[in-house]
């Protein structure tokens, strides 16, 4: 007999895991779970002190999602056990956090959280629990081909999360499984209404669990002081322009805040942590079609990538045809139409397509961008 989730048991005879933010994607899981008679464990992550926010309900793995995931399991009369990975939080998100913005780069934090704490650890404690999978409330496809795991972006790609997943492992991959896939929010929220479950109508996550509403730079400026020191705003032949008050608050692409008058709109098309100076230029300048990628993690034989090749460079993007070169764990990517404000320290993730839909192959973390209007990249990190 092979269950719904591609296991050779019954339901309840399954033991999983079901990781538990709190929110309504990952409670409507757990009651999937629980309803086909599954043996299920739900667990909630503590992975840091509670910060004061005025954007109530809309982030993750505060103390209010811990409260909310207990009420759920005590709902569902699943057993309910919290992690509390501050720590390890602390020193591989957040501290990764800082750095890369401190060097000008446009990090990613929630894929390392996956990549870290979620996925590494939390994969490893399930299987401390002898569990047969570890389920999760993302919206991803997965499909098995030779007793191997393949991850697709969802039916409902508006809320597809693959890119944030992209440095998934094999190994991982073949022990995950993915219910929303094939359904989207508005089917959830039904089912949660259905469920009778406390986390019906709470909103969704927006913000980084760390970062309250969205102000990057007072967080950096609370664990590092010395990212706020002045420094050049200068055009592309090196030429100063003015001054700006820490490149913290600066990302590529960034029209707003730059304070400098000009026949053209300037944007920031560059940032030289090195030099501490924000380097600006016209709309034109922000055109990217070649990326150097470093630290890949493929999900593919790399022959996938001598087919057609689709890239995406942030969540919310689309999908863009690109040729890509691999080297061992380095890439170099060129992409076939231009794509504007690509900064340095995103992600860039690979897919192609077949009759199952977009396949997620991989991807790796964007080190380098080249504008094809200069003759160079502009810094070198």
């Amino acid at each position: 007999m092979i269950n719904s989730l591609g296991i050779k048991k019954s339901p309840k005879d399954t033991k999983i895991v079901v990781a538990m933010s709190g929110g309504v994607d990952s409670s409507v899981v757990a009651g999937l779970m629980k309803e086909e008679g599954y043996d299920v464990t739900g667990i909630t992550l503590k992975l840091y002190d509670d910060i004061k926010s005025s954007s109530k309900g809309k982030q993750c793995c505060a103390g209010r999602d811990i409260i909310d995931a207990k009420r759920v399991s005590e709902n569902l009369n699943i057993e309910h056990k919290i992690l509390y990975y501050q720590k390890k939080f602390k020193k591989e998100v957040i501290d990764s956090f800082i750095n890369s913005y401190t060097a000008g780069e446009t990090p990613i934090p929630c894929v390392q959280c996956n990549q870290t704490v979620k996925f590494r650890d939390l994969f490893k404690y399930a299987k401390d629990l002898k569990a047969d999978a570890l389920v999760t409330g993302h919206y991803v496809l997965r499909h098995e081909l030779d007793g191997m795991g393949q991850m697709y972006r969802a039916e409902d790609k508006e809320r597809d999360q693959s890119y944030f997943l992209f440095s998934t492992t094999q190994k991982q991959l073949d022990f995950l499984r993915f219910p929303l896939g094939k359904i989207n929010k508005t089917e959830t929220r039904k089912i949660a209404t259905k469920l009778n479950l406390n986390v019906a109508e709470k909103p969704d996550s927006q913000d980084i669990c760390f970062v309250p509403n969205g102000d990057y730079a007072s967080v950096i400026q609370k664990y590092n002081p010395q990212s706020y020191q002045k420094g050049e705003i200068l055009d592309l032949e090196g030429k100063k322009l003015g001054f700006h008050e820490g490149i913290i608050n600066f990302t590529i692409g960034q029209r707003k805040g730059i304070k400098i008058s000009s026949k053209e709109p300037l944007y920031v098309v560059d940032i030289n942590a090195k030099k501490n100076a924000i380097i600006v230029g016209t709309q034109d300048n922000l055109n990217i079609n070649k990326l150097y990628l470093r630290d890949l993690n493929l999900l593919s034989n790399k022959e996938n990538f001598e087919k057609e090749i689709f890239i995406k460079v942030r969540s919310t993007g689309k999908l863009l045809k690109s040729k890509v070169e691999i080297k061992k764990d380095q890439a170099l990517v060129n992409i076939s139409e231009d794509e504007k404000g690509i900064s340095p320290g995103q992600a860039c993730v690979f897919y192609s397509k077949n009759n199952l839909g977009e396949r997620l192959l991989g991807g790796g973390w964007i080190d380098k961008t080249l504008n094809k209007k200069l003759s160079t990249q502009l810094t070198t990190r």
